[in-house]
C-alpha cells in the first residue's frame, strides 16, 4: 500500500471481508468484494451498500450563507425549502470546473456541501479563498463524518427495517437530520447509481455500527468498481473524466444545472458566453458495433482523423452493449454520427448515441 493513503473508518472491515483494495482519491478503498458484476446487479435488482466515507463535507454557516453559496455554485438555491438538495458545480472564472457537488440546504443561514474525495483540500482552499466580504464560517467536517450509501430497489425497506431509520416519506433529493445513538445524523435520498437509495452521514462509530448491521442482514457490500459501472450507465459524470478544470459544465452536456438567470456567480460570464455561442466540443454517448471494450483515453476518429477521446467506457453490465462517454469535437457530436474508436492498432465502428445507456429508477 502507498505510504500516505488515508483509511476510512471502515477500512479494517473491508480487509476482513477480503475486499480488493486500491488507491482512489488519496484513500485506500475497496474496489470489489465478490466481483463487479455481482455487486452491480445487487444494486440494480435488490440492494447494496457502499463505503463513501472518503467523500468530503463542508459546512457553510452565517448570515450570508445563502448569498455565499449562490456566489460559488452554478445551480440556483433561491427559495428552496429547508431539507432540499441540489446538484451542480463550482467553477473557475474561465468556466472550468473546480468540482461537482451536492448542496444540502439546512436553512438560509446554513448549508452542507458534499464534495469529491480527490478534491477535498483543493475545494476547501478555493471555497475559503472566495469568502472575503461574506459573513460566513466555513468548516471542513470531512474528518468527522463517515458515510455509507445504501442503494437499490430494496434500499428503503433495508434502511427502515435493518437500520430503524424513518425514511419512507423522504422525497428524492431531500434530507433530514435524525437524533439517534446520542448523536445527530444526516440521511438523504440520494446516490450515484441511478437507483433509489440513501446516503447516511454520522460519526465514525455510528458508521461502523451501521455497516455491521447491514452485513449481519446479508446486504451485499459494494466496491468502487461497480459504483463506476452503475453511475456510468445512467450518464452521471465522474470528476477527472467528464468534468475537470479543463472541462466546463456546458462542454460536459450538464448545462441544465447552470442557472444563468440567477445572481452573479463565479464563472457565469464564461459559461453564458459558451451557452450563447455554442461549444467546440462536448461529452456524448458512443455505442460500439461489436464486443470490443472502449477505455478512458482511447481516440475517437472519423476517416482516420482524431475527433475526440473516450472519457469512460465499459461493456455495460445492465445492457450487454459496449458503450462509452466521450469528448467529441463538433460537428461529430450529433446523434447518429458514425465514428470509429481506436483500440491499440485497430479501429472499431461506433455510433454517437444519448449518454444515458440505462434508465434511472429513482423514487418518484
Amino acid at each position: 500500500m502507498e505510504e500516505n493513503l488515508t483509511k476510512t473508518c471502515l477500512h479494517d472491515k473491508h480487509v476482513a471481508l477480503g475486499a480488493l483494495m486500491s488507491p482512489f482519491g488519496g484513500f485506500d478503498m475497496p474496489i470489489q468484494y465478490k466481483g463487479i458484476t455481482e455487486e452491480h446487479n445487487a444494486v440494480r435488482h435488490e440492494v447494496g451498500v457502499f463505503d463513501v466515507s472518503h467523500m468530503g463535507e463542508v459546512r457553510v454557516k452565517g448570515p450570508d450563507a445563502y448569498k455565499f453559496v449562490s456566489h460559488i455554485f452554478v445551480n440556483d438555491v433561491t427559495g428552496a425549502p429547508d431539507g432540499q438538495i441540489f446538484y451542480g458545480m463550482m467553477c473557475y472564472e474561465n468556466g472550468g470546473t473546480v468540482d461537482d457537488l451536492l448542496v444540502y440546504k439546512v436553512n438560509d443561514e446554513e448549508y452542507f456541501l458534499v464534495i469529491n474525495a480527490s478534491n477535498i483540500d483543493k475545494d476547501v482552499a478555493w471555497i475559503k479563498s472566495h469568502a472575503e466580504g461574506f459573513d460566513v464560517e466555513i468548516e471542513d467536517q470531512s474528518p468527522y463524518y463517515g458515510e455509507v450509501a445504501v442503494q437499490g430497489p430494496k434500499a428503503e425497506e433495508t434502511v427502515e427495517n435493518v437500520l430503524g431509520l424513518p425514511v419512507k416519506n423522504l422525497p428524492f433529493y431531500n434530507f433530514k437530520t435524525i437524533q439517534t445513538d446520542g448523536e445527530e445524523i444526516i440521511v438523504s435520498r440520494t446516490g450515484y447509481t441511478g437507483e433509489d437509495g440513501f446516503e447516511i452521514y454520522g460519526s465514525h462509530d455510528y458508521t461502523r455500527k451501521v455497516w455491521d448491521k447491514l452485513m449481519e442482514a446479508g446486504v451485499q457490500p459494494c466496491g468502487l468498481g461497480c459504483r463506476d459501472t452503475l453511475r456510468f450507465e445512467v450518464g452521471l459524470p465522474l470528476y477527472g473524466d467528464e468534468l475537470s478544470a479543463e472541462i466546463t459544465p456546458i462542454e460536459a452536456s450538464l448545462s441544465m444545472f447552470v442557472k444563468l438567470d440567477k445572481q452573479e456567480f463565479i464563472g457565469k460570464e464564461a459559461l453564458a458566453k459558451q451557452k450563447a455561442e455554442g461549444v467546440k466540443r462536448r461529452i456524448v454517448g458512443i455505442e460500439l458495433d461489436g464486443n470490443a471494450i472502449p477505455r478512458h483515453g482511447y481516440p475517437v476518429e472519423v476517416e482516420g482523423r482524431q475527433v475526440g477521446e473516450i472519457t469512460t467506457g465499459y461493456r455495460s453490465i445492465s445492457t450487454g452493449k459496449s458503450v462509452a462517454m466521450a469528448m467529441i469535437d463538433k460537428p461529430y457530436d450529433k446523434l447518429g454520427t458514425k465514428v470509429e474508436v481506436r483500440i491499440r492498432k485497430k479501429t472499431f465502428p461506433a455510433t454517437v448515441v444519448k449518454k444515458r445507456f440505462y434508465d434511472k429508477n429513482y423514487k418518484k
